[in-house]
């Protein structure tokens, strides 16, 4: 079977011109760079992850990472990714040139990290961690702090992480215990954390924590979280580097992503950690939410790009598995034929065709959120920035969720496709699988970024994104309309639009009842009613673009390409727009059946 993990050609048909990336390289900030060097860049990330990254997959799903003798083991590809992506630019690409960065669009480095993830999903993350938790010391960091971290973790010389989860509190962050007592010089800092991810290992010569404590005497709840920075090692009075009293407990073994270390970590077990202020007192949640709302796109990322890795993988098989005869004109199999490859199967190409539009429709959803956070922060007009920060907000918690809870149903998929062989280590598939199941998990479950995307995002600032984004889908609609062969799917997504806002009508009566639990009662449901609508305003697009092409005759894709967008685009409308009438449907019965006591649900 090929060692085919990422369709390259519809990457850069997404980019370049359903997202025009001509658009974010106009903002002064990227005078510096072209099509034609973001192009070398991603050639080259591709290169890279064929070497460096592809070829460990499933050794490192076999060879887990785990705990002994006090530190946690990984797989020696650990460090020397962490170096080579360090010496590439992988951690700086974000940054101003006056520290160090490349300066790049976010939506480049969105699109080089999702081709190493869709060629080892258990590495990049190492990186990612250390970009984010540089990100918070770079924007609220004293000069002191920036002086001392960020040259080392710029180049992946020292890692980070994010540590926000308690045993006792899970989500709540309300609920942490962490405490910060000051003392010379910063403060001592006494608690723990778990599922750290890349919280200690191997390869670099020091871990940057990023904590949330509180300062002692601070007020309850959310508003008396602070941030600090907690190095695994703290520099000594002549230089060197000595323990600063953070000590890895243990680690936990999960079902996938076997290789991506997750840590459980006591902070001043001999009450000797020592940690730094970032920002002003109590406000440590505030700045963390930079760092999260950036990592919850990246876990929709790291999903979608696990998707088109396993739709690729089914595809490979499916063209190369010979199983069945094609049924004649009698309806009957012809034994005397020879047999027929499986993708030939009407059903098979179903499976393949939903993985598809599942897969490309996620990545069009991160690109579309990264380019959306590349505005909001460099467009020369005020107001355009605001628009998009407001888009953005909208666009998050979906963008984290689609490719998590879809993905799966795709891997899924793929895993029916191989059939028995699906199932056995031997094939890809079901590490695939395995993987994916953690990222509706990662960075606040699929309930929590539901009560989000409709607790707070859908009515935020009086309903002004929502009011945005309809805007926007509007234009596509009213683009695609233009043509024929497009108009009933520009029709289709209106009348879901519609849909949409029968929906919102009925269910914020509740809200402004004041009966909460009960509006957010089905905000998963939701969820997956509004992201559906989503993904089929992003395939409408995707076709029309791919029919402005195909018209114009001037096109660096195939016919052939072009036409499968197209085609996909139909199997989404046929397939998958239609079940937006069933969750409307259970969106607006007055019946509630989830409020009631347990005691009255589970005896």
């Amino acid at each position: 079977m090929a060692n085919q993990y990422l369709d390259l050609d519809t990457l850069k048909f997404l980019l370049y011109e359903v997202h025009d990336l001509q658009s974010i390289l106009n903002q002064s900030r990227f005078d510096d760079y072209d099509e034609e060097s973001i192009d070398l860049f991603l050639d080259s990330i591709k290169e890279f992850s064929d070497r460096e990254l592809f070829p460990f997959f499933q050794e490192m799903d076999e060879q887990a990472a785990h705990f002994k003798n006090g530190e946690i083991i990984v797989h020696p590809q650990v460090k020397k990714y962490v170096k080579l992506g360090g010496e590439l630019g992988l951690i700086s690409g974000l940054f101003d040139y006056e520290i160090g960065g490349l300066q790049l669009p976010g939506i480049v480095v969105t699109a080089a990290a999702y081709i190493q993830e869709t060629a080892n999903n258990h590495l990049p993350g190492y990186l990612g961690l250390t970009l984010g938790a540089l990100e918070l010391i770079v924007h609220f960091g004293n000069e002191e702090l920036k002086d001392y971290f960020v040259p080392k973790m710029l180049t992946g010389e020292w890692g980070g992480t994010m540590c926000l989860t308690e045993p006792q509190a899970g989500s709540s962050l309300s609920d942490i215990v962490t405490s910060a007592e000051p003392v010379e010089g910063g403060y001592k800092i006494s608690g723990q954390k778990i599922f750290i991810s890349g919280g200690d290992y191997e390869g670099v010569e020091n871990v940057v924590h990023l904590v949330l404590a509180r300062i002692k005497g601070a007020p309850a709840g959310t508003k008396g979280i602070s941030l600090f920075v907690v190095p695994k090692n703290r520099v000594s009075s002549d230089g060197t580097l000595i323990s600063n009293d953070v000590t890895t407990f243990a680690d936990f073994q999960k079902m996938g992503q076997k290789g991506y270390c997750t840590t459980h970590l006591f902070f001043g077990h001999k009450e000797d950690c020592r940690g730094w202020l970032v920002g002003e007192p109590n406000k440590g949640l505030k700045y963390m939410f930079m760092m999260m709302n950036g990592a919850r796109i990246a876990v929709g990322r790291g999903a979608a790009a696990i998707t088109m890795a396993a739709y690729q993988a089914s595809l490979a098989y499916a063209r190369e598995r010979p199983q069945g005869r094609s049924l004649t004109n009698t309806g009957k199999k012809d034994v005397a034929q020879e047999q027929t490859l499986i993708i030939n199967h009407p059903d098979v190409k179903r499976m393949l065709l939903l993985q598809k539009v599942i897969a490309e429709g996620s990545l069009s959803l991160i690109l579309l959120s990264s380019k959306y956070h590349d505005l909001s922060q460099t467009h020369s007009d005020p107001g355009e920035r605001e628009k998009y920060s407001l888009l953005l907000e909208l666009l998050t918690p979906i963008a984290k969720t689609y490719p998590s809870e879809m993905g799966l149903l795709s891997v899924s998929n793929g895993v029916q496709v191989l059939g028995g062989y699906g199932f056995c280590s031997d094939y890809i598939l079901q590490q695939y699988y395995r993987d994916i199941r953690i990222f509706s998990i990662y960075e606040g479950t699929t309930g929590i970024q539901s009560l989000d995307l409709l607790g707070r995002k859908i009515s935020m600032d009086n309903g002004k994104a929502l009011k945005l984004l309809s805007e926007e889908i509007m234009k596509s609609i009213h683009e695609a309309i233009e043509y024929n062969a497009l108009a009933p799917y520009g029709s289709k997504l209106g009348e879901a639009l519609k849909l949409t806002q029968e929906v919102l009508q009925f269910l914020m009566d509740f809200a402004k009842k004041g009966d909460y639990e009960r509006f957010l009662s089905d905000a998963t449901v939701f969820m997956e009613f509004f992201g559906n609508i989503i993904i089929g305003w992003l395939w409408l697009d995707m076709a029309t673009k791919a029919h402005k092409k195909l018209n114009s005759g001037n096109a660096q894709n195939s016919q052939e390409f072009l036409n499968s967008k197209i085609h996909a685009m139909k199997f989404y409308f046929k397939y998958e727009i239609p079940k937006t009438k069933a969750l409307a449907e259970v969106l607006t019965d007055k019946e509630v059946l989830t409020m009631a006591d347990e005691n009255e649900l589970f005896n």
